[in-house]
């Protein structure tokens, strides 16, 4: 990292040598000054207003995009309704496969692209959209190919509901389209998708790509917007599939608002993951996934660790290996190879994170960073350490969504699930140990949706993701996220 201290004392001097810069080049992406809506298969003019989309990491303006209408909502719901009707909804599910296929292929093929404009218009650094979120979209893409003849073995019908309305958040906008939309279209139902406001280009893009695919027209619709858009999607009459991911306080609105009608509803929406360290712990690797963590995708994570609860007669070792590691992290241009943490993904989230920041230093934490020179443009925020937390803090309690760590420590096994799971959020957990018995039990014990043992943020379209609690419900991914794409024989 840089010299600059931002606040705390470092532990140790940043790496001994610097690294040239190594930036990809933007020249592969063709970023257009204007965008319409993607329905019934072409690119329209939509008859709302029209918002700006910027490169959060230099605050430059990408192009302007149309904010779907009302009137713009019910169109791309009735191409979906038409398509579905007349062309995907009675399509053989090994026809279905072949666009399922060879929509991954494309992805792919076209994954260099994806992952430049990916990290221009959100923030994230390219290492982490060439090697995480472009590869398992794709991934996803493939798996579902493979359920779309097979769905009398997945043990929730074969019947597609209708029309999927589907909104995606601005963490992870290619990846979350792509857990979205590939169950949803294996399971021969058409949709409906709003990206987030902030970060609508890449589903923008996959819209060409299903243009270059010849997917039938009206079976993947994109309108873009803000929460207004959604708004109208959501409580459209003609939706039999609502799934959202997001917060957790949205969440609710869209759980109120369905209430009483006859459409399904999944919701993976925030959460506030413990990381368990024991002390038989391996230690190098421990660090390397509370790092991974917390800081991946700038914190950007509802399955983020962004509790560290460490077992007491090891957290000094931990705190000293860890400040070190973070001493190592590089912030900065996220078209950088070398960066490890990138832009904060608009004003406003960098404005919540202060904010929390300074009510955990209010309560009397201990905040730490390392040495760090931040850009003068754009959005940032230094990796950022919180030690003698307590369960009662609000860094403890609330999500930041972030690159801020709360560090807790715990005596027994039984301490460490009751703090994990003295959260309203239910997630994720990791559990880093040496012994296999502890790992049974403690996944047995820990509220979570998913715990991983003794790694951290690990997807594959094979595995089911979801939460409990404030943190939703409902699976996304494997065979259990063909469930809200089907009628079952109840239905």
């Amino acid at each position: 990292m840089a010299t600059k201290k931002t606040t705390g004392t470092a532990v140790s001097k940043a790496a001994a040598f610097d690294y040239a810069p190594a930036p990809e080049s933007r020249s592969i992406v063709d970023i257009k000054a204007s965008y319409g809506l993607f329905i019934n298969g072409e690119f329209v003019d939509g008859t709302g207003t029209r918002f700006k989309t910027i490169n959060p990491a230099t605050e430059e303006v990408l192009a302007e995009v149309s904010e779907a209408s009302e009137a713009d909502v019910d169109a791309a719901v009735k191409a979906a309704r038409r398509a579905h009707s007349r062309v995907w909804g009675p399509m053989p599910g090994k026809e279905r496969a072949k666009y399922l296929y060879r929509i991954a292929r494309i992805i792919q093929e076209r994954g260099r692209e994806l992952a430049v404009l990916e990290s221009i218009d959100n923030g994230k650094p390219i290492k982490e959209s060439r090697d995480v979120d472009v590869p398992i979209a794709a991934a996803h893409f493939f798996y579902y190919a493979g359920w779309a003849d097979k769905l009398e073995y997945s043990g929730y019908g074969t019947r597609s509901l209708g029309v999927a309305a589907q909104v995606i958040p601005w963490n992870f906008p290619l990846l979350m389209l792509a857990w979205k939309i590939a169950p949803a279209l294996a399971a021969g139902n058409t949709v409906v998708l709003k990206p987030a406001e902030t970060t609508p280009l890449t589903a923008l893009l996959f819209a060409e790509i299903c243009q270059q695919a010849d997917l039938p027209a009206g079976v993947v619709n994109i309108i873009t917007g803000a929460g207004e858009t959604g708004r109208h999607l959501v409580g459209h009459d003609n939706v039999d599939k609502v799934a959202f991911t997001g917060s957790t306080d949205v969440g609710r609105a869209i759980a109120k608002s369905v209430a009483g009608t006859d459409k399904k509803v999944t919701l993976e929406l925030g959460g506030k993951a413990a990381n368990i360290v024991f002390d038989d712990a391996p230690m190098d690797q421990a660090i390397e996934g509370i790092v991974n963590g917390i800081f991946f995708n700038q914190g950007h994570v509802c399955c983020a660790g962004s509790r560290l609860l460490v077992q007491e007669s090891v957290a000094d070792e931990v705190l000293e290996r860890l400040k070190r590691r973070m001493s190592t992290l590089r912030v900065g241009d996220p078209l950088d190879k070398n960066t490890d943490v990138g832009a904060i993904n608009s004003q406003a989230q960098l404005t919540r994170i202060k904010e929390l920041v300074e009510v955990g230093e209010q309560e009397g934490a201990g905040r730490w960073s390392p040495a760090c020179d931040l850009p003068s443009n754009g959005f940032w925020f230094a990796p950022t350490l919180f030690t003698g937390v307590t369960q009662a803090h609000r860094v403890a309690r609330e999500e930041i969504f972030g690159p801020v760590l709360s560090v807790l420590t715990f005596r027994t096994p039984a301490e460490a699930v009751e703090k994990a799971n003295n959260t309203p959020y239910g997630l994720s957990a990791g559990v880093w140990t040496d012994k296999g018995s502890r790992i049974l039990w403690m996944a047995d014990q820990l509220r979570a949706g998913v715990v991983w043992a003794n790694t951290f943020n690990k997807f594959d379209p094979t595995s089911p993701f979801g939460g409990y609690k404030e943190s939703g419900y409902g699976r996304e991914g494997g065979r259990h996220g063909l469930e809200a794409y089907l009628k079952g024989a109840q239905d």
